[in-house]
């Protein structure tokens, strides 16, 4: 029996592929019995590690070897309990990653779960807890997507992506070009990126079906290449702009507080943008070349005038309208604030609000809030993310496992400076494909970083920055970010294409890391001279 493709009778019909018209994809097999076990190992391993013996760090603690607001914790409540926390923290931790990553219940409703442990395990107060909510980045994710909105709903995001497409993507390869400008242009004014795969996802499964590419049994290297491309590219194009995302933004703050100083937008997109450039441009000769050749058939249309109907939709949007003029120029406004940060000091939320307000205001905006799509369950598990974040910074059990670590391999002060960066970004990238949010990621890694530098008298960003730019390598697996779980519900490649092609990215992201930081972050003044290797 021949499996139904998720299309219309219209494949080029834009209006079916938007995000709410997909088909939910069944879970295969292996994802089936994951979700039916994964509630019950999580709840196993969280009773087991809550009662075992204290692990090996949290006994005997020094508390010169913790931060500032883990000693006075230490200070309060005694080893013993301080232990207790630390212990209970560490099986909150590990029961959440096993319930994010089988799905048993739903992503919210995990974190949600995540913040009452916390408060019922005394390893944060209420006020603590709940307040994540209510976090800076948090603010800026739900500004981003009524700026998103904005974009979405008077149609300025879909003109420009039409009109690229129809001005330069006249054959495969330009094609894939158009895409990577189009990614990197969006991610300097987009700062989500579930946002940017919703707008663009109509576009190219539209060429992806004018190029006989339209899923199910019909899937061909033209439609992997497309697909898994835009993927690689709405994720690491958001690494190249400070704004690109709210982990991003998390680790400046956590970078910028650390040495004492501000951490600028211009500063993120000078060291980043060229080495996001050079990786897309390394993704799409992977891709095409090695994993998913196009074989010469695939490189030509195969549907007649396919190209025609994205410019009748282009001309069918008209000349561009006022209300397109305004959003633009409110757009082009935020986006010089945040690249002149270090002149104003206005910080990148606060001029996101600003711009949300002229957006929503009666008469003057563009958008009303019923047009505003915030997926306040994205939210909710990002509100998870956070508090799990401030449980390690209540208990500092990153800088203890960190200490100890260090103490059980025998890492001292005579270890190359090399080592620290090599096993850091390794750790910070491969991590991508075990953990569910950035957030998390960036809470757990970037203060580790910033200890290893400390303890061993490397200047911070010498750690600290290389593993910044690692946050947005979450592409190997549908559940390693949203923009992943939507493109796989397009159902035009396999859990094994998207692996091989998402993993070997992640082997070539490590070695670019690691040569670098012998050149570029070297030039840039960031790695120490005569340290490297």
């Amino acid at each position: 029996m021949t499996k139904e493709t998720p299309l219309a009778t219209d494949p080029l019909d834009m209006n079916q592929y938007r995000m709410e018209k997909l088909p939910i994809r069944n879970k295969s097999t292996v994802e089936q019995w994951l979700a039916r076990i994964g509630i019950w190992i999580a709840l196993a391993v969280f009773v087991f590690l809550l009662t075992a013996d204290p692990m090996p760090f949290l006994v005997n603690i020094d508390s010169t070897m913790l931060s500032k607001t883990a000693a006075e914790h230490f200070d309060q409540a005694g080893e013993v309990l301080f232990s207790w926390h630390g212990q209970a923290m560490f099986a909150i931790f590990c029961a959440a990653i096993i319930l994010w990553i089988t799905e048993p219940i739903p992503n919210y409703l995990t974190s949600l779960m995540v913040i009452i442990a916390l408060v019922l395990t005394g390893v944060l107060p209420e006020k603590v807890a709940y307040a994540q909510l209510g976090h800076p980045i948090m603010w800026l994710n739900i500004l981003s997507f009524i700026l998103a909105s904005m974009l979405a709903t008077t149609g300025v995001a879909k003109r420009f992506a039409l009109w690229f497409i129809c001005r330069f993507g006249t054959s495969a390869t330009p094609i894939f070009y158009s895409f990577m400008l189009i990614n990197l242009v969006l991610s300097a004014f987009i700062s989500a990126t579930t946002a940017k795969a919703a707008i663009l996802m109509p576009i190219f499964m539209v060429i992806a079906a004018v190029y006989g590419a339209r899923g199910g049994d019909n899937k061909n290297n033209f439609g992997r290449n497309l697909v898994l491309q835009n993927l690689l590219q709405i994720n690491l194009c958001a690494g190249a702009f400070v704004t690109g995302s709210g982990a991003n933004l998390l680790a400046a703050s956590l970078i910028a507080g650390a040495i004492g100083g501000s951490f600028y937008f211009a500063d993120w997109m000078i060291i980043s943008m060229p080495v996001v450039i050079c990786m897309i441009i390394i993704g799409w000769f992977v891709a095409t070349k090695i994993f998913f050749p196009l074989s010469p058939e695939e490189r030509l249309p195969q549907i007649e005038g396919g190209m025609d109907r994205l410019q009748q939709e282009l001309n069918k949007m008209g000349r561009i309208s006022f209300v397109e003029i305004k959003s633009i120029v409110i757009f082009v406004t935020i986006l010089i604030f945040w690249a002149t940060d270090k002149y104003h000091g206005v910080s990148a939320t606060a001029v996101a609000f600003i711009g949300a307000i002229v957006a929503l205001l009666p008469r003057v905006g563009v958008v009303n809030w019923n047009q505003v799509d915030v997926p306040w369950h994205l939210l909710l598990f990002s509100a998870g993310a956070y508090t799990l974040g401030a449980g390690f910074k209540q208990t500092d059990l990153p800088n203890l496992a960190v200490n100890f670590s260090l103490e059980y391999f025998g890492l001292d002060e005579n270890t190359p400076f090399s080592v620290f960066y090599i096993m850091l970004t390794g750790a910070m990238l491969f991590s991508s494909v075990i953990f569910q949010s950035k957030t998390m990621r960036t809470m757990l890694f970037i203060p580790i970083a910033i200890g290893v530098a400390q303890r061993f008298d490397f200047p911070i960003m010498s750690l600290a920055l290389p593993v910044a730019l690692q946050i947005e390598h979450v592409y190997v697996l549908p559940f390693n970010s949203k923009p992943a779980l939507l493109l796989y519900s397009t159902d035009h490649y396999s859990l094994s294409d998207t692996f091989k092609f998402g993993f070997t990215m992640l082997v070539i992201a490590w070695v670019v890391c690691i040569v670098l930081g012998e050149t570029w972050f070297r030039w840039l003044g960031y790695t120490p001279n005569g340290v490297f290797w």
